[in-house]
């Protein structure tokens, strides 16, 4: 059964360019997410996830691109296998389809994605590291409140009035915890 050939793009930020990951390929269908790899919740991911059918080849442009953790990464490409996906990393170049994964493709995909791993981690002890020197300096001010001043005592108000936490998350466009951390301050 020949399927459609899907591509998987990510990129971090809203401001990198996602441009020459899959440039050249030629897909039918391509999901694209702009944000962290560091778990699944991602809604492209996940809209990908549904869409593929048995006899389709996913093309990612590296391991990093769809998972930076070993376990994700097995358990995603386990997950699309099992659908009858067979999975391709570009940069790597990996196959996978379930039926001949062989020994050696397999530790190949848990060593690189070890590496990739490992590569999130000293990103954020540098990310860590940085933090604690500008905080030293004076120069780190933290994060940047989600609501002014009106905004949050809008948000104690309606809280107290007894307006449910998701619908006032949804209100300010905030998570539930943001929402708990303005009503305990």
């Amino acid at each position: 059964m020949v399927g459609q050939t899907v591509g998987y793009v990510r990129v971090s930020s809203l401001d990198q360019n996602e441009d020459r990951q899959l440039e050249g390929v030629e897909l039918d269908c391509k999901f694209m997410d702009k944000l962290s790899g560091k778990n699944t919740e991602r809604p492209e991911l996940q809209r990908m996830l549904v869409y593929v059918r048995q006899g389709d080849k996913l093309v990612v442009h590296s391991l990093d691109r769809l998972a930076r953790n070993l376990a994700d990464l097995l358990s995603l490409v386990k997950q699309l296998n099992d659908k009858g996906v067979e999975v391709h990393f570009l940069k790597e170049n990996l196959v996978f389809n379930g039926n001949n994964n062989t020994p050696m493709s397999m530790l190949m995909l848990s060593m690189l994605g070890a590496f990739a791993e490992f590569e999130r981690a000293l990103i954020k002890e540098r990310q860590r590291e940085g933090i604690e020197i500008a905080k030293k300096k004076g120069v780190y001010k933290g994060r940047k409140p989600s609501l002014n001043k009106t905004q949050a005592e809008e948000l104690r108000q309606r809280a107290a009035a007894g307006e449910p936490k998701s619908a006032l998350a949804r209100a300010f466009g905030i998570s539930r915890e943001t929402v708990y951390q303005y009503l305990r301050s």
